[in-house]
């Protein structure tokens, strides 16, 4: 049974900086693409970031410059080093995996950016 963990969230001041990472086990594929999400209050989930298993690398325009998403080489394993962070990138975070035999999600971890 695959799981997805999230962790590294928690509150920063504008301008501050977290890592994310995420970690998907119980399968032995290596992932298509890991991509992170984010969904602020009351607004609809959208993407962040994502990789591939080439690490091939895209980002919301929003995020260009400020995020950086990398994987472990021969595990499912993410990170994304978020620097520069601003309020309206408050959100619960979620990691999605897409492996072989489908497309897991784990349960999110909160970031929160005060002014």
């Amino acid at each position: 049974q695959v799981q997805v963990v999230e962790s590294g969230g928690g509150s920063v001041q504008l301008g501050g900086s977290l890592r994310l990472s995420c970690a998907a086990s119980g399968s032995a594929a290596t992932a298509y693409f890991m991509r992170w999400f984010r969904q602020p209050l009351g607004k609809e989930r959208e993407l962040v970031a994502s990789i591939g298993s080439a690490r091939t690398t895209d980002y919301a325009d929003s995020v260009k410059g400020r995020f950086t998403i990398f994987r472990d080489s021969g595990v499912n394993t993410m990170y994304m080093q978020m620097n520069n962070l601003k309020p309206e990138d408050t959100a619960v975070y979620f990691c999605n995996v897409i492996l072989p035999n489908g497309n897991y999600w784990g349960q999110g971890t909160q970031v929160t950016v005060s002014s």
